[in-house]
């Protein structure tokens, strides 16, 4: 089991660390599904992985990252009047 929360967190490191990467390159937009998908599923692994290890502030914050980036999925852009 040990291997397995570890591995959950070293994907979390990648997906969190390459999407932000590829957002402050111009590569990838904080409005791209991509870049929130990879922050929901990084932050939840992190869960895991925090949850595991019992650092539990970490844990918290991590619940509130992917909070946020649940949030910023289901946000309605705004219409253009026309």
């Amino acid at each position: 089991m040990e291997i397995v929360v570890e591995s959950i967190g070293w994907i979390a490191s990648i997906l969190i660390v390459a999407s932000y990467a590829l957002n402050i390159s111009g590569k990838l937009p904080t409005t791209s599904k991509l870049y929130v998908w990879a922050n929901i599923f990084g932050g939840i692994f992190f869960v895991i992985n925090t949850y595991f290890h019992q650092a539990y502030p970490s844990m918290v914050v991590n619940i509130v990252w992917v909070v946020i980036a649940i949030v910023m999925l289901v946000k309605k852009k705004p219409t253009n009047p026309t």
